[in-house]
């Protein structure tokens, strides 16, 4: 995620670590592990930048509607995320 979507994010009452010296020097992207996909305040921050300005040089973060009663969970590859509808596996 960007920067700016960060520093909101704090703003918001998420620690992104951004004081850490680690983190210094992102400036291109900001990890968004540990917070879910569907905490309100990444998805009002989502909506207030747009995707464009919420997103990081690896990201392009977008709000999904998901309808009423569907059981969804986020997949992921590679690094790459979306939105899938949970279904049943077996072995």
């Amino acid at each position: 995620m960007s920067r700016k979507a960060a520093e909101r994010l704090e703003e918001l009452g998420v620690n992104m670590g951004l004081d850490d010296e680690s983190a210094q020097g992102f400036d291109f992207y900001i990890p968004v592990d540990g917070i879910p996909r569907n905490d309100p305040r990444l998805v009002a921050v989502v909506e207030e930048l747009g995707s464009e300005g919420a997103s990081g040089g690896l990201a392009n973060l977008e709000v999904v509607e998901i309808p009423d009663g569907v059981e969804w969970e986020i997949e992921e590859y590679d690094g790459i995320e979306w939105v899938a509808e949970r279904h049943r596996t077996w072995g």
